[in-house]
């Protein structure tokens, strides 16, 4: 029996290790015992059953049960790591939420001011600040702009709730694909909460509190309010903030009038404005187009032929800077603003004077004249102020390019104006009672130690001041400031608008102090309009964008700063510079003119300036370095650009005659008008040639040179005349001379004057009758 129960099998002692055992140590328990029949039972008969039968079936099952639990312990752990996760991103959250202001104190920070500076028909000349253009609706842009955004930059914006969980996996896997950073999973809303209120830093703190602010975005405001918002602050390179900057940067347009392919480029620059800006790469550019169109198509916004159209369209070659001379205009309006409403603290709409057709004009009359003589004469700028009577600016251009150089050349800069100046010493010299017909001698005249020179070196002898004038003989200048007195002058240009300080001493007969061309051309418009103070000015209204008024000008009423008597007789003298004198060149067909040309010392400025009964034109030419040009005077560049822009300027228009209409007026009885006496004799042409001497010419050729000398260069005084004239400051000669202060010598002593009092006027009808 007890051999039945034995399993049959020898059982050896066992020398295998157990826990806490060494595996030297040999041990025997009870199972190792040969005469324990319990322990065979055990050993023998358990073991082998376990293994034979019931193990074969178990095994499977152990199998079964490995690789379930290890499923399940994957989704648990799974489950856990989870849960740790999210309370620790919700702790992240907490944190730096905390750090953050109360939401109930989020507000949308003002958008920088923008000025829009509109022309006098409405249309818009120019924008700055620092956005550099308006806001607009979402309405109000081209429908193509925010379709071109949506499809490239957040193809879900209009269905995600601020947070794109799509985006972000699917950003996630290609940049892990890619081993860097290839695309970003932000929203535009999270973009505009990062552009609103958050810093550039890639931080895990920036990166929560921008998904924060973009749910409460997402929260406060409509889908289309969030996108108006983007538009109208993103960048998009070269200085333009918003969609209306950046359309008129690169496009001349504004963003209501862009079209297809110009919208999806305008979308392309937001991924790399500078990267990708028109103005540093226009091929890359426009294959960064060419992506967001396929985006659209892919969103079903536009189709095949859709897409063939825009790429039809060549690359937008933009310049380097903002381009054309509206630009000098916006500068100076941005100028003035502070001084009529102070700080710019909200958008505003300024409206102007400036003609822009008139402005395009004025441009290229400019570039015209320096692109066809400018470099054979030396000639590298020009710049040109047009006014109308009441002194508003029709048309300024400051420059030969605003997009090279910023400098306004018509208003900032002061130069000499030469024999410009001339009819202020004229004028002065009528308000003390003498005409065009008076006479004076044309002769070698010495003031102290200055002894001016007519241009060719030659004298006419006896001349009538409309000659004078009208050839811009120095000589007599030189008398008649001496007659009258530089502060009379001095005076007198101060009334019609002359603001700079002007030096008193008799060299300001031929334009020695320097003076800008805008305040020169404002100040002749007294002239054209009667006798009137005509101050320049370029702003009429500045109002906010919802349509406040905060200024207002009113030049309606300007003071009388010249007798009729005096304009009249002025005119008619500055009629004949422009018939038969040294501004012939600026005539234009069918209507009177007026006007007086001016070049200073080497022909380093040369200028012209005159009117019609419609405008007053300045043009200056010369170079920015004062280098003299080629014998460029102001009846040769300056007098046909000046035709030229106001030929065009008065294309169309009725003509009519200037005040006094050709007259000229002597002890209160007319002695010309309109070309003939009464009787039919006498003309201002007859006046300034016939009688003395004919076609122009001088009545005596008493041909006597002087030896010119200069002016010691640490007087500092700079020679200026109507052609290039060398000449020294005056020096006084007596100290109880009253001109002595001023350095000049009484006029008994210039030229062939003798008394020792102020001359008799001399009139043509003394002349002709040998008095």
């Amino acid at each position: 029996m007890a051999g039945k129960n034995r399993s049959g099998q020898r059982i050896e002692p066992s020398f295998a290790g157990r826990d806490g055992r060494d595996d030297d140590e040999v041990t025997v328990d009870s199972g190792d015992r040969i005469g324990g029949r319990t322990g065979a039972r055990t050993v023998g008969a358990k073991p082998a059953k376990t293994r034979n039968s019931k193990g074969r079936g178990r095994a499977p099952r152990r199998e079964g049960r490995g690789f379930l639990g290890a499923l399940r312990s994957l989704i648990y752990w799974c489950l856990v790591l989870s849960i740790w996760a999210g309370l620790g991103v919700g702790g992240l959250v907490l944190y730096y939420g905390s750090r953050m202001p109360s939401a109930s104190t989020w507000e949308i920070p003002a958008r920088p001011p923008n000025v829009k500076i509109n022309a006098m028909d409405g249309s818009a000349l120019a924008n700055r600040g620092a956005t550099g253009g308006e806001a607009l609706a979402l309405q109000d842009m081209s429908p193509f702009i925010p379709e071109a955004i949506v499809a490239i930059e957040d193809r879900r914006f209009y269905s995600h709730f601020g947070v794109d969980p799509i985006g972000l996996a699917r950003a996630l896997v290609t940049n892990l694909a890619t081993g860097h950073t290839v695309q970003g999973g932000s929203t535009l809303t999270q973009q505009l909460a990062k552009n609103l209120f958050l810093s550039p830093d890639r931080t895990l703190e920036r990166k929560v509190q921008e998904v924060l602010l973009a749910l409460w975005l997402e929260h406060k405001y409509t889908k289309d309010q969030i996108l108006a918002m983007y538009l109208n602050r993103v960048f998009f390179g070269s200085n333009a903030f918003g969609v209306e900057a950046a359309s008129r940067r690169y496009f001349n347009k504004s963003a209501r009038d862009v079209n297809l392919g110009e919208a999806a480029m305008l979308a392309g620059l937001v991924k790399a404005p500078s990267k990708l800006s028109p103005v540093r790469d226009p091929a890359a550019a426009q294959a960064r187009a060419e992506i967001v169109l396929q985006a659209m198509r892919d969103q079903g916004y536009i189709s095949d032929a859709d897409i063939k159209t825009a790429m039809s369209q060549p690359p937008t070659r933009a310049k380097s800077y903002w381009n054309g001379a509206q630009n000098y205009v916006a500068d100076m309006v941005m100028d003035q603003l502070p001084g009529l409403i102070g700080n710019v603290k909200e958008d505003l709409v300024v409206e102007t004077t400036v003609d822009l057709t008139l402005e395009k004009k004025a441009e290229e009359a400019l570039a015209d004249v320096l692109d066809h003589d400018g470099k054979k004469l030396a000639a590298s700028q020009a710049s040109l102020v047009s006014v109308d009577g009441n002194g508003a600016i029709r048309a300024l251009v400051g420059g030969r390019d605003y997009a090279e150089s910023q400098f306004n050349r018509a208003v900032t800069a002061k130069r000499q104006p030469g024999s410009a100046f001339k009819p202020f010493v004229y004028a002065a010299a009528m308000e003390m009672g003498l005409t065009p017909t008076s006479v004076r001698n044309d002769a070698p005249v010495k003031i102290g130690n200055w002894t001016p020179e007519n241009y060719e070196q030659k004298y006419n002898g006896v001349v009538t001041l409309a000659t004078a004038l009208a050839h811009s003989l120095n000589t007599i200048a030189a008398q008649l400031v001496m007659e009258v007195g530089p502060p009379q002058v001095i005076k007198l240009a101060h009334r019609l608008g002359i603001e700079s300080d002007l030096q008193d001493n008799a060299s300001i007969a031929l334009g020695t102090s320097e003076v800008s061309l805008l305040e020169l051309t404002s100040s002749y418009a007294a002239f054209m309009n009667g006798g009137y103070k005509a101050t320049p000015h370029v702003i009429t209204k500045v109002t906010t964008a919802a349509g406040k008024v905060l200024y207002q000008a009113n030049f309606s009423d300007p003071p009388r700063v010249l007798s009729e008597t005096v304009v009249t007789n002025m005119n008619a003298m500055m009629e004949g510079v422009m018939t038969i004198g040294t501004g012939k060149a600026a005539r234009i067909p069918g209507w009177q003119t007026a006007g007086k040309s001016g070049t200073t010392q080497s022909f380093r400025d040369a200028l012209f300036i005159g009117f019609t009964s419609n405008l007053t034109t300045g043009v200056w030419f010369g170079n920015d370095d004062g280098k003299s040009m080629k014998k460029v005077t102001g009846g040769g560049l300056p007098a046909k650009a000046w035709k030229e822009f106001m030929v065009a300027a008065h294309k169309g228009l009725t003509p009519t005659p200037l005040f006094g209409d050709g007259r000229i007026i002597d002890n209160g009885m007319p002695v010309a008008q309109s070309g003939a006496m009464p009787g039919g004799q006498t003309t201002i042409s007859s006046i300034i040639s016939g009688v003395l001497g004919g076609n122009g010419g001088p009545a005596t050729s008493t041909a006597q040179p002087q030896a010119q000398v200069r002016a010691p260069a640490a007087a500092g005084q700079a020679a200026s005349a109507d052609e290039p004239v060398d000449m020294p400051p005056p020096t006084p000669e007596d100290d109880n001379n009253p001109y002595a202060t001023r350095g000049m010598v009484p006029p008994a002593d210039i030229g062939e004057q003798a008394p020792s009092t102020r001359p008799r006027r001399t009139t043509l009808l003394d002349l002709i009758m040998g008095r």
